[in-house]
């Protein structure tokens, strides 16, 4: 799976990209067609809640295209919670799958 991380006005660690990828890569248990992975890092201005991380996914998976959007404290955090979203996103669709 190829996975792209971008991070939008700051510059991402390199443990932070390693760590969103090792969790993205895991989904492939759930889906064997998964091509490939684009990761938004992003900081909002938040400026009484300091939950202004943000984390954007989008899997392309053949016939259709899996997306999720989380906000935390932390961007693992944050990825963690987009990665379970995809990761039901992603087994539901397979279930459609099997049904057809």
């Amino acid at each position: 799976m190829n996975i792209n991380v971008r991070s939008i006005h700051f510059d991402a660690d390199v443990k932070l990209i390693a760590f969103i990828q090792d969790k993205l890569v895991k989904l492939d248990q759930f889906h064997d067609n998964i091509l490939g992975g684009d990761v938004f890092l992003r900081l909002d201005h938040d400026s009484a809640n300091r939950e202004n991380k943000v984390v954007e996914i989008r899997l392309a998976v053949p016939g259709r295209d899996h997306f999720a959007k989380r906000q935390a404290k932390s961007f693992e955090e944050a990825a963690i919670d987009a990665v379970e979203a995809l990761r039901s996103q992603v087994e539901r669709a397979k279930e459609r799958l099997r049904r057809a």
